[in-house]
């Protein structure tokens, strides 16, 4: 497709999405030169390759501490807010750590600090501005719009290190990391163009604490978030390997240097690129779960080329395989995701697959690291090939698709509660008890249909749930579930989508006719 043409039917063409990519891109840009600069730093002041290697550890470490508090963060304050004062925290951390490095006053200890205030920018960043992208495009626009994303981070990836480098070697350390501080500033600069986003739920907002419960909460009672995830950690389990032996397989299997490495690394970001721009295409033909299988097998056949590979020109033709199967995986799980969460959990959705490959790279990188060294570099890539297919069949019945408008819509409004007093936002607990009465004929159908509202109760903010039978009155059934607070119920109301709704009207219109359901709330007492 020619370029214009590319254009013309891409989110690009909004002015609104343009700006907002633009202060994306200078984000990465941003991040990826302070981590590089960090370690080549690190390397001057210590000549120990543990504190070399810690300079990764203070960088990636927050996204597993603070992801889901980041995203829960996302979805409670106005998103703008939250991408705002996170490149504040970037632009002074790193501008800091130019300035004490210009000063001469850096040491090992200063710069991990720094690094990991860094980090924890980006961890609190990274949810914020992945959830905002739904608020720029229309849903058919989205899995171009998240592609979009992937594209800018993996070239960032890829230009980011060497410019840093070439900036270092101009002027210096300390001006590289002032040049990365002022690429953080554009996003601050689009941000501020962008229209306040509605509040997903109004009422009594959540805290923080409460916020991550809740995504955890909706996570586990949610088929199709459990899926998403289930099938970012079985491949990145395995995917896990490469990155951690590329270096290795570089120097030792292909006698290659550091040059070498560099350029495996760039065929990885030119694959990563190319499978970008063809998520859309793909997904416009196939469904989202063969996208996924297909970027899964791929990534398993180019790590059995590369680990074959005695030549260069076959490893690079592996690891460009490798990226476009990287990111046609993870871009299509992330648009997924997005596309099939309500707005008041969407943040924390994306966080909990974040804090996934962040999770698996953390543990599955030095585990299969002790593979190799009880075996041989490429036994232990071969050996990750075979678990991934390995785990493509126990999880095949694992199936992904895009959400549908009716999973993210909210649901009608409901009447309002014929309340004496309406109790203060802490209350609680809340006890909702629905009767039913059911005819002898359709008691199978309505248990099957009442099976399917539970998780719809839970996953909106119920802390326990649970149907009974009346030994007593025939035909008579009892729905309870607990919330832990007035406040929670309130927004259990809100959070209620089209196709929650859907499953609750099937299981009422299952009642006895000319019996009305009867619904009373409690609340708890000392």
């Amino acid at each position: 497709m020619a370029l214009p043409a590319y254009f013309g039917q891409s989110p690009l063409r909004h002015k609104a999405f343009r700006v907002f990519y633009a202060g994306a891109i200078g984000t990465a840009l941003g991040y990826t030169m302070q981590t590089t600069v960090a370690a080549w730093l690190m390397a001057t002041l210590s000549t120990s390759p543990v504190m070399v290697a810690l300079v990764q550890t203070a960088s990636a470490a927050p996204a597993l501490l603070f992801g889901l508090f980041g995203g829960a963060m996302a979805d409670i304050v106005d998103r703008r807010k939250v991408i705002v004062a996170t490149q504040v925290v970037l632009i002074g951390a790193t501008a800091l750590l130019g300035a004490v490095t210009l000063l001469g006053w850096v040491g090992p200890a200063m710069l991990l600090a720094l690094t990991f205030v860094v980090g924890a920018g980006f961890a609190f960043y990274q949810p914020a501005q992945q959830a905002s992208v739904n608020d720029l495009v229309t849903r058919a626009e989205l899995s171009q719009a998240v592609s979009l994303n992937a594209v800018a981070f993996n070239v960032s990836r890829a230009i980011g290190p060497a410019l840093a480098g070439a900036v270092t070697a101009w002027i210096g350390s300390g001006s590289a990391l002032f040049a990365s501080a002022a690429f953080f500033a554009v996003m601050v600069v689009a941000v501020r163009s962008l229209k306040p986003r509605e509040i997903a739920l109004p009422g009594v907002p959540e805290r923080l604490l409460s916020g991550v419960q809740s995504g955890l909460r909706y996570a586990r009672h949610s088929p199709s978030l459990r899926a998403f995830i289930l099938r970012t950690l079985a491949f990145t389990a395995c995917a896990s390997a490469l990155w951690a032996l590329l270096p290795v397989i570089a120097r030792d299997q292909l006698g290659m240097g550091a040059g070498g490495y560099g350029f495996l690394f760039g065929m990885f970001g030119i694959g990563a690129v190319t499978g970008a721009i063809s998520i859309p295409h793909q997904l416009s033909r196939r469904s989202l779960n063969r996208v996924v299988y297909a970027g899964t097998v791929l990534w398993a056949m180019a790590c059995l080329l590369i680990a074959s590979s005695t030549f260069a020109a076959l490893a690079a033709a592996g690891t460009f395989c490798a990226g476009a199967a990287w990111v046609t995986v993870h871009a299509s799980l992330s648009a997924g995701t997005q596309s099939s969460v309500p707005g008041w959990v969407r943040a924390r959705a994306v966080a909990m697959n974040l804090v996934s490959v962040q999770a698996c790279l953390a543990i599955g990188s030095p585990l299969w690291g002790l593979v190799a060294s009880w075996t041989d570099t490429r036994v232990a890539i071969a050996l990750s090939a075979i678990a991934l297919f390995v785990l493509i069949m126990l999880v095949r019945d694992v199936r992904v698709r895009m959400g549908s408008e009716d999973d993210v819509t909210p649901g009608s409004q409901l009447p309002a509660l014929a309340l004496t007093a309406e109790p203060e936002p802490d209350d609680g607990p809340v006890l909702i008890q629905v009767e039913y009465q059911i005819d002898a004929a359709d008691r199978e159908t309505f248990l099957h249909a009442i099976a399917k509202v539970g998780p719809t109760r839970q996953r909106n903010g119920a802390t326990s749930w649970r149907v009974f039978r009346d030994l007593e009155v025939e035909g008579r059934f009892v729905e309870r579930y607990i919330i832990e607070s007035w406040a929670e119920y309130v927004r259990l109301r809100s959070r209620m989508t089209v196709s929650d709704r859907a499953l609750q009207t099937r299981a009422l219109d299952l009642q006895k006719k000319d019996v009305p359901v009867r619904v009373s709330r409690f609340l708890g007492v000392q």
